[in-house]
């Protein structure tokens, strides 16, 4: 039996119904990229924070009802979401965000691609284990193989702690991607030098790193490197900030912030959602909730667009 079961089973899974033209528009008004030969939406889904409410990745996190987090993922598809970004080690007390990913949208629709990350893993009572060594990620790309039901992953991050060498870890992820576990492979965490030792070694398709407004700037030279080199930049935590994994600080916004969410009828959050796609064609957001209502409305900040001068005004916040 899985750790992450249920004592009594629930009905079985149906399929997420087809999303109409109308619903599936809303995560294309950003526009889309290519992760290798997989094209995606801009506008995608975090898993993080599905498998519990409240904070995520601590060993004490609140289970979410099961029912809530399979209707979400359910309803991303229908709002046109075919990039998820998720890894095993997204886990609460009875909840995987693998498996409820699995349950709720297996069969997979065609066009949906899942990443996942492997790098450094929890034990089942959500501690954190020493960075797994190169002969240890076969294992760990197995297990997320297993937890989604899958047997290829479309996208692997190596998560990288620190800023040692990568070359002999993403090679092991590479071998698996030579045998068809793996169809294309990223990173996480990293810096400049590190996505140049991974790039000598197989083909980097996106660097998935914590970035936003305000949130860690002196990354920009990095995402515009990333665009330069056709790499797609996928950052984390751009809504939550400093609040991180505990979700966005609870203090309010910056007024200037909140100005420019009145003008367009938006919240901050979409804001900042808005700000992060200008960055670049090659930007991806994954902003990830537990929620219906902030669900949609981070999909509808796709269509949000930011004039020039908002654009300058909001640059100083972020340099701030």
């Amino acid at each position: 039996m899985s750790l992450f079961s249920d004592p009594v089973p629930g009905p079985a899974p149906s399929s997420p119904a087809p999303p109409s033209a109308a619903t599936a528009s809303a995560a294309a008004a950003a526009g889309t990229w290519t992760l290798g030969d997989l094209t995606v939406n801009r506008i995608g889904f975090g898993a993080m924070r599905l498998a519990q409410t409240g904070a995520a990745l601590v060993p004490d996190a609140v289970p979410r009802d099961r029912g809530q987090a399979v209707g979400v993922l359910r309803r991303a598809v229908e709002l046109g979401v075919n990039h998820i970004d998720t890894a095993a080690f997204y886990f609460s007390p009875l909840r995987s965000a693998n498996e409820l990913i699995n349950r709720a949208l297996s069969p997979y629709p065609d066009d949906l691609v899942i990443a996942t990350k492997v790098g450094q893993p929890r034990d089942p009572s959500g501690a954190w284990l020493p960075h797994a060594r190169p002969e240890q990620l076969r294992g760990l790309v197995e297990e997320n193989l297993r937890q989604l039901g899958r047997d290829h992953l479309d996208l692997v991050n190596l998560r990288v702690v620190g800023d040692g060498p990568v070359a002999e870890r993403f090679g092991a992820l590479a071998e698996l991607r030579t045998a068809g576990l793996v169809r294309h492979l990223g990173l996480s965490n990293v810096r400049p030098h590190q996505l140049a030792e991974a790039q000598a070694v197989a083909p980097v398709v996106c660097v998935q790193n914590m970035y936003g407004l305000g949130v860690v700037p002196e990354q920009d030279p990095f995402v515009d490197l990333c665009r330069e080199q056709g790499v797609a930049f996928v950052p984390f935590y751009a809504i939550a900030a400093s609040g991180r994994q505990h979700g966005a600080p609870t203090g309010g916004e910056d007024p200037l912030l909140v100005e420019v969410a009145r003008a367009h009828g938006a919240s901050p959050a979409q804001v900042r959602i808005a700000w992060t796609l200008q960055r670049g064609p090659h930007v991806l957001a994954i902003p990830g909730t537990g929620d219906p209502a902030h669900l949609a409305a981070n999909v509808a900040a796709g269509a949000l667009r930011l004039s020039a001068e908002e654009l300058v005004l909001l640059e100083a916040l972020h340099r701030r």
